[in-house]
């Protein structure tokens, strides 16, 4: 599946420019994540349901090593 053309990528606002960023789209298919070095690179497309269930975990800490 390839990204559609004009959709707008962005990154976190806690980045701190270090280049060791991805970048998020929301497509029509769900959601696009690229490595913000390589942004011609090739891009992971997660279907809308997955994507909110991992960054629901996220929030809830689960994949926190602390």
């Amino acid at each position: 599946m390839t990204v559609e053309s004009g959709v707008r990528w962005f990154k976190s606002v806690r980045s701190t420019g270090a280049k060791e960023c991805v970048e998020v789209a929301f497509l029509s298919a769900g959601v696009g994540v690229r490595d913000s070095k390589n942004p011609t690179g090739p891009a992971l497309i997660f279907p809308a349901a997955d994507w909110d269930r991992f960054t629901a975990a996220l929030a809830a800490g689960r994949f926190d090593t602390n």
